[in-house]
């Protein structure tokens, strides 16, 4: 017997759904009922806070998947050099190509900057919490404590993955020296 899907997700999916048709400024309530197959009453009973709450859930239902095939991709990875490399070129190119994702960023960009950007604690806190285990087994400049350097990676992380500046995040080879010369120079051992 199939499983019976949740209400609110069912509802949050097909807001998904009207955001990409649609475009997050002309979805409205309405077109959200419609397509989840509900009354605008159980829309209400599920999201009171009405169009802003749905397009809130939506966001992090969506941010919420972006990170699972994140993490996804990085299984495997073996050292923090390589979960980093790995780590900015899939994301990067999962923002890139993810069209509602743009499309929120043209017309809303308020909607996502707080979650995209190094100032958005549950991200950073997630993706520190991510990199701990690594920087856990890798040395670190004496001084330099496991979550401050994770608190910092993942900042610089976030920040990189929406504004790469000069570097090209589709090139493995600039995205190595990112790491080696930006991201782990100030908490790694000076070699001599």
């Amino acid at each position: 017997m199939g499983q019976v899907p949740d209400t609110r997700e069912q509802i949050t999916a097909a807001g998904y759904a009207c955001i990409a048709r649609f475009g997050p400024t002309r979805t409205s309530v309405e077109d959200v009922a419609q397509a989840a197959g509900v009354s605008r009453a159980t829309m209400y009973r599920y999201f009171p806070g009405g169009r802003a709450e749905l397009i809130d859930a939506v966001v992090t239902w969506e941010y919420r998947r972006f990170f699972l095939a994140l993490y996804e991709a990085l299984r495997g990875a073996e050292t923090l050099e390589e979960v980093m490399e790995r780590g900015l070129m899939v994301a990067h190119q999962a923002i890139e190509e993810h069209e509602v994702l743009q499309m929120i960023l043209r017309t809303e960009p308020e909607i996502l900057e707080p979650a995209l950007s190094a100032e958005g604690q549950p991200t950073r806190e997630l993706v520190a919490e991510f990199l701990t285990p690594y920087l856990e087994r890798h040395e670190l400049r004496p001084g330099i404590e496991v979550d401050a350097a994770a608190d910092f990676l993942a900042r610089m992380v976030l920040s990189y993955m929406g504004s790469p500046g000069q570097w090209n995040l589709d090139d493995p080879i600039q995205v190595a020296e990112l790491v080696e010369v930006e991201l782990l120079s100030g908490i790694m051992p000076i070699s001599s």
